[in-house]
């Protein structure tokens, strides 16, 4: 890593997670393949912005759920993105080296090592609204491809999001400015609850 950290794959030490490194490789790991309109690519880390204003937008989110939806796609910064159909065919491999990554992520940042299954399918829920609008405003799907493959958003609406592709380093510092916030609401309701 940059950070000069040193991840194992197979056994990744939260203590070898860094923010830094992961809002940089966000920011450089492009969704949908590069396959995207814009003079930028599309990156995961802006991908990740997206999905957490969704996620706290329609949810009574707590900080730590907030933050986990912010990482949700965190281990990225170190495996890439995948689509979903590749992943399919590589199958559990993939599946538990993400795992173990997810795992260290969180607890580097006193979350539990994985959501819950009720937070992962709310959290899901938003990755599936970024994705129609990904696909419609980037991706080249039509409104009814879209609306087959992610359904149709309610209460969210295109002019909400920064779907717009950034430049790697503004994805970067959007990314960190992000979980700092975040992580001031964490401290705020620690303090509050001492």
């Amino acid at each position: 890593m940059l950070s000069g950290r040193r991840l194992d794959l197979l056994d990744p030490s939260p203590l070898d997670v860094e923010i830094a490194d992961i809002a940089h490789g966000l920011a450089r790991v492009a969704r949908w393949n590069g396959q995207t309109h814009g003079n930028h690519a599309f990156s995961v880390a802006q991908h990740s912005l997206i999905v957490e204003t969704i996620f706290s937008r329609s949810n009574d989110a707590t900080p730590d759920e907030m933050l986990m939806a912010l990482l949700h796609d965190a281990p990225e910064y170190v495996i890439g993105d995948m689509i979903s159909p590749f992943k399919s065919v590589v199958g559990g491999g993939y599946k538990s080296v993400e795992k173990r990554l997810e795992a260290a992520i969180h607890l580097r940042f006193s979350l539990a090592p994985h959501p819950s299954s009720e937070l992962k399918d709310r959290i899901k829920k938003a990755d599936t609204v970024a994705a129609y609008f990904e696909a419609t405003e980037l991706a080249g799907f039509s409104m009814t491809e879209a609306k087959k493959f992610f359904g149709q958003p309610r209460g969210i609406t295109c002019d909400m999001l920064l779907i717009d592709p950034l430049p790697a380093l503004e994805a970067q510092h959007q990314f960190i400015a992000r979980f700092n916030a975040i992580e001031a609401l964490r401290s705020q309701q620690k303090s509050g609850a001492a």
